[in-house]
């Protein structure tokens, strides 16, 4: 049966483009395509679902997870005005992330726009930052080809697309046919042989060399790791890189960055050659800026913006290395790989874990002894979703990988409160799969509503609560910076109790001894769960190699703590951290 409608037309390109579920929600302009999708009868009957979430910015964000844990694309959509402007945070973290998401944006009447009329925004213009595509649709005749274009944009730039449409345009009768919407495999980028040839040689010339890998490396496991065991370099990753270089990996030396640990950082500085793998990795103060330096990535214009290059490849991973391969020679000497092995060792055991041991007595609970916990019960396939600061570091940390587990955060944009609803797209998505979102306090209250939506929808979600009262990445940054923490403390709330309230099963655990116990009752029940961990608000993230700079940092911030009275915030604070500051010999001179 023909489409009556734009909206319907609309609704029906997405249906056969594979699309089963819109998150959003619904108002009056965007009234026509809610209508639209509640005649196609849910994807029971082989239409669409509406997942109603209370706040936008969610349903972005749970479009985004559902994207990057299906491969396919997903659907956000809101209102005129503030509807709609409520998705621009969570498409920005889609887009950077490169999930392939389409948003709907309705808009005001058509013959209204320019006129300073109600909500009136200009949301077309608005999300050009954080798209690959954006349009107006204007016209009857124009909807069909602009829905297939922003569906084609989404999927092969892996990014946002966003159509505007007002109301009354999306109530008018439909014009012409839609075009079909063209499905492709991915291409290899095929790297220039002299560019190969080049690398080649500088690998071939150097006695050390050391390799980066970011999230570009997936797909191309074998390769990274096949030439990590013929030129004997170590292989450090990014925090998006973990979860498909890290797991099995016999020349892993950990990560680098305020989140990072292990010997990645040294690897990184004391090599002859570094290869940077299919990372954009932005903080360029933890790259090194003496060492030759060496880049692969498919996309031409990230080559050599972080840091200064010797030598560029423009290429995929896989094939760059498999063209790579037979022109590097096996390297003997293992010198360089067995102390960087030896020295990630020493660190994982001494410093990341220095609370994951007896810390089962430790009173106020550690965050790594609960991180290290969920790691151990957490299942081999699950999806663990991070909120943005201490949360992120935690997980990284002590969440192991292994082929199977997905690990999401907002990496790139960095957002607060994005755990929650990522989970919310990732369970929504596989409903078969374990989903467990490692909240903060500070970035669970922030979207706190989207507790009721996993209620309403009864998603066995998982949501382990570090709960310390701050906002503890914030604090962290101000003592780095020599400022006594301020303005970072959040009220005390019994989270558990919250969600008791909406019907979800909820444990809360203050002694380190139920730390096991809570979260295995939690994992084991069969609908949404909440554990809320009452964690050491004093418990920092340190990276592997402090500088100077900000152990001066550190000092001169705790000395104003004392000054202003703060001196058993100060003495407390030592002691929580004790075993993770580095000795002496461990600051690192050339920063």
């Amino acid at each position: 049966m023909a489409p009556t409608s734009v909206a319907e037309q609309l609704v029906g390109q997405l249906v056969a483009a594979g699309v089963r579920r819109i998150y959003g929600i619904v108002g009056d302009s965007l009234n026509p395509i809610v209508d639209a999708v509640r005649r196609t009868g849910g994807s029971a009957a082989g239409g669409i679902d509406w997942i109603h979430v209370r706040h936008e910015e969610a349903a972005a964000f749970a479009a985004s997870a559902d994207a990057q844990v299906t491969g396919e694309l997903a659907v956000c959509a809101g209102s005129c005005g503030p509807g709609n402007l409520h998705l621009l945070n969570g498409l920005y973290d889609a887009n950077r992330s490169g999930a392939p998401v389409l948003a709907i944006a309705s808009h005001i009447p058509s013959s209204q726009i320019g006129t300073g009329y109600f909500q009136e925004t200009h949301p077309d213009r608005l999300f050009v930052e954080c798209s690959v595509y954006s349009e107006l649709i204007g016209s009857p005749a124009q909807a069909p080809r602009v829905v297939q274009s922003a569906m084609a944009h989404a999927l092969a730039r892996s990014g946002v697309a966003v159509i505007t449409l007002p109301g009354d345009v999306a109530d008018l009768p439909a014009q012409g046919g839609p075009p079909a919407l063209m499905r492709t495999g991915r291409p290899a980028v095929v790297p220039d042989s002299r560019d190969v040839r080049a690398l080649a040689d500088a690998i071939n010339a150097a006695e050390r060399v050391a390799i980066f890998a970011g999230a570009g490396v997936r797909g191309a496991r074998e390769e990274v790791l096949a030439l990590a065991e013929t030129v004997g370099a170590p292989v450090a990753h990014t925090l998006r890189g973990k979860e498909w270089i890290q797991y099995d990996n016999p020349f892993d030396v950990g990560m680098t960055g305020l989140l990072g640990y292990g010997a990645a950082h040294d690897g990184m500085h004391d090599a002859d050659l570094l290869l940077l793998v299919g990372t954009d990795f932005p903080y360029d103060q933890f790259l090194p800026t003496n060492t030759p330096t060496a880049q692969i990535d498919v996309a031409a214009e990230r080559l050599g913006r972080r840091t200064g290059l010797d030598l560029a490849v423009h290429g995929d991973t896989a094939s760059t290395l498999a063209a790579l391969a037979p022109l590097v020679r096996r390297k003997t000497d293992r010198t360089f790989l067995q102390a960087q092995l030896a020295r990630h060792r020493t660190l994982m055991d001494k410093v990341v874990g220095a609370y994951t041991g007896p810390a089962d007595q430790r009173v106020p609970i550690h965050p790594e002894y609960a991180a290290s916990i969920l790691d151990d019960l957490a299942a081999p396939d699950a999806v663990i979703t991070a909120d943005t600061g201490m949360c992120n570091v935690w997980t990284a940390r002590y969440v192991n990988p292994n082929g199977s587990r997905r690990l999401l955060s907002s990496a790139l944009h960095g957002s607060m409160a994005n755990a929650l609803p990522h989970a919310i797209g990732a369970q929504v998505a596989c409903p078969g799969r374990q989903v467990i979102s490692v909240s903060g306090d500070g970035g669970l209250s922030m979207l706190l509503g989207e507790l009721v939506t996993v209620a309403a929808c009864r998603l066995p979600v998982k949501v382990v609560v570090f709960n310390n009262s701050t906002l503890g990445m914030v604090k962290l940054e101000m003592l780095v910076d020599g400022l006594p923490d301020f303005g970072v403390d959040v009220p005390a709330v019994d989270y558990a109790a919250v969600a008791r309230a909406l019907g979800i099963f909820s444990v809360r655990v203050e002694d380190p001894g139920a730390v096991e116990s809570g979260l295995r009752a939690a994992f084991e029940h069969p609908g949404p769960a909440l554990v809320d961990l009452v964690t050491d608000p004093l418990a920092l993230s340190l990276p592997p190699t402090i500088t100077g700079g900000q152990v001066k940092g550190f000092a001169l911030a705790m000395s104003r703590m004392v000054m202003n009275g703060g001196v058993g915030e100060a003495v407390r604070m030592a002691k929580s951290n004790l075993r993770n500051i580095p000795r002496p010999s461990q600051f690192d001179p050339r920063a």
